[in-house]
């Protein structure tokens, strides 16, 4: 969907940052499949998070990162980044960080779905990945490292759906994971299980993003499902224990005078958390 000016005034938070103004916690001195999934996870967040900055500043970031190449890509508001080095290739697509509901629920909200190889996905994801993946399976054409594909928000839908169709491309890599962060549901059950993809979905205690579109009409999230409670912890819980831990999130955040709905869907926070995560387990070894 073309990106609203709504949209674009909110996302200057890191749109009008500098490379330097971060301090990058990943840094890639070898092969992706050499790390463990959390500092994948970590090095995923942070490529998701500077695809938000301008293109001269995410090259900048790009290469702090541990990549030595890349190329951008941007179709009537589609846009995404193909990252690479000597060992892998990144494709992270960009998507929306705002801060109201209103700009959320203008992408998000969708009645209708369409056919997207079998089953049904949300039109408007599917538009947006139409705009730009012929560019990128042009691109994707002689790489010969192993593939793998991030995103946040929309641009962890777009990237669902990218990963699914690199799987089912001429292309001579298949996907070898996808990482994405407060993504939305993407498609129907038919639709996500078609493609079977190793899929880390990471949920941020009260994102509100993860729980739109509604499953009532039909909207379905695939992959394994990591989810940080109010305190930080990575923690498998469902039903009342996750409202509980739900509330308690948003109790907390009413005293820190924030709406954690929305603060917890921001990628800095999936970051820090998620370098808490690792760095706890840095511990324990």
């Amino acid at each position: 969907m073309p990106r609203t000016q709504t949209e674009n005034s909110n996302q200057r938070k890191l749109a009008d940052r500098k490379a330097d103004q971060f301090a990058f916690k990943s840094k890639l001195t070898g092969p992706i499949h050499e790390l463990s999934m959390i500092q994948r996870s970590l090095l995923f967040a942070e490529v998701s998070m500077i695809s938000y900055l301008s293109i001269e500043e995410c090259n900048v970031a790009a290469g702090k990162l541990g990549f030595t190449d890349g190329k951008f890509f941007n179709t009537k508001g589609a846009q995404a980044y193909w990252f690479f080095n000597q060992w892998d290739s990144v494709v992270v697509c960009r998507g929306t960080e705002p801060h109201q509901w209103d700009d959320i629920q203008a992408d998000i909200n969708a009645l209708t779905a369409v056919a997207e190889t079998v089953g049904k996905v949300h039109r408007g994801f599917k538009a947006e990945v139409d705009r730009i993946w012929p560019h990128l399976e042009t691109a994707l054409q002689g790489n010969q490292r192993p593939l793998w594909f991030c995103g946040h928000s929309l641009g962890g839908a777009m990237a669902t759906i990218c990963a699914g169709r690199a799987n089912l491309s001429p292309i001579p890599c298949e996907t070898e994971a996808l990482y994405t962060y407060g993504s939305p549901r993407v498609g129907c059950n038919r639709y996500i299980n078609h493609v079977q993809i190793s899929h880390f979905r990471w949920v941020n205690n009260n994102d509100i993003v993860t729980r739109v579109p509604p499953t009532w009409l039909g909207y379905r999230h695939g992959g394994a499902e990591l989810y940080i409670d109010h305190t930080g912890k990575l923690r498998d819980i469902k039903g009342w224990k996750r409202v509980k831990d739900r509330l308690q999130g948003f109790f907390r955040s009413l005293g820190r005078f924030r709406i954690d709905y929305l603060s917890d869907h921001s990628m800095l926070e999936y970051i820090d958390n998620i370098f808490k995560l690792a760095r706890s387990n840095e511990t324990k070894r």
